[in-house]
């Protein structure tokens, strides 16, 4: 049973937040600086039932932080997260397990609801009459392979049953970390993006670095209305957490891209991990000056003194500076 956990736009007590849900359970998967899947399956004993355990979390998090939260309670990560998003911003929404039940729960919804349905997806199932989930539950992957091609047809048929097999991935289990977002509207402003990977850039820093390991790969994942998703990606001189490193993976592969199409979902990560303690593969060098690790290791040093003083006084406190003008940041989506 999964949970996640949609906070309000308070960056600033993203970090305690965090926290409180991980005196809940340890199985938690951050997908953002506002957003986590939970697997509560271990603690059920002692809570009773997955709404007992959301709607105790949704009261500590009020209760200590004074802001509220929207939890959905189902048995998978799509359903879970349709349903917090269902109730926003203090709901809670539980989605029953039988087959039948999440059939009805789903039928009624609009067919946007399925995540990798966008506007130009939506209007083509439109001009097919399929508006609603009920309606592409009604159709067969062969009738929608004729529309969209197989790959996408059966992910979208898959998730109109609300079948998804994806199990919550922790910080130590996972092979790779990330953070996307997925605009209201296809975005096309480049100084959004920009601030956008900046901000993700340095969130998936400040979780590698809290699992204390080390990446050697930085991914950038772009995905427009029809579903085409890109990935680039790019190893680095040596392993690091440095989230400068990461700002300048993520924007040098964003501007190869030479992107001409609004984006849909913009998202960057890292991988292929080593243990702080690890001994890394590498060429020696003569000279200690020449060895990018040591650079890369005085960054790391800064990141970590950054990260102590924005969980004591908050994300806000330190800032780096900004890509986006005002108008930008006026216009710019929550």
């Amino acid at each position: 049973i999964f949970l996640p956990v949609r906070m309000g736009r308070y960056l600033e007590v993203s970090e305690k937040i965090m926290q409180i849900v991980e005196t809940f359970s340890p199985m938690v998967e951050t997908v953002s600086v506002d957003e986590a899947f939970v697997d509560v399956g271990g603690i059920l004993r002692r809570f009773g039932s997955a709404a007992n355990v959301a709607s105790e979390l949704k009261a500590k998090i009020r209760s200590e932080t004074g802001l509220t939260a929207s939890v959905g309670v189902a048995p998978n990560k799509f359903l879970a997260k349709l349903g917090s998003d269902l109730n926003k911003p203090d709901g809670l929404t539980v989605v029953q397990e039988s087959p039948e039940e999440i059939a009805d729960f789903l039928a009624p919804l609009s067919v946007t609801r399925i995540w990798g349905v966008g506007k130009i997806t939506a209007e083509v199932l439109a001009r097919h009459g399929i508006t609603n989930i009920a309606h592409l539950q009604a159709r067969n992957v062969a009738e929608l392979s004729e529309m969209f091609g197989p790959v996408l047809s059966a992910h979208i048929h898959e998730l109109a049953f609300g079948r998804d097999s994806r199990p919550v991935a922790t910080e130590h289990e996972a092979k790779s970390i990330s953070s996307e977002n997925t605009f209201g509207e296809d975005c096309s402003d480049r100084d959004v993006l920009r601030q956008t990977l900046l901000e993700q850039a340095e969130h998936v820093g400040r979780r590698l670095r809290r699992s204390g390991r080390l990446a050697r790969v930085g991914q950038l994942k772009l995905r427009f209305d029809d579903f085409q998703t890109v990935t680039r990606q790019e190893t680095f001189e040596a392993p690091t957490c440095s989230d400068r490193i990461f700002i300048a993976c993520a924007m040098g592969l964003f501007e190869k891209q030479k992107v001409a199409r609004p984006i849909r979902l913009l998202g960057f990560g890292v991988a292929d991990f080593f243990g702080a303690a690890d001994a890394i593969p590498g060429q020696p060098f003569l000279f200690a000056d020449m060895d990018p690790s040591r650079r890369v290791r005085r960054d790391e040093r800064l990141d970590r003194a950054v990260d102590r003083l924005r969980e004591q006084f908050g994300s806000n406190a330190v800032q780096r500076g900004t890509f986006m003008s005002s108008e930008a940041k006026r216009t710019r989506p929550n």
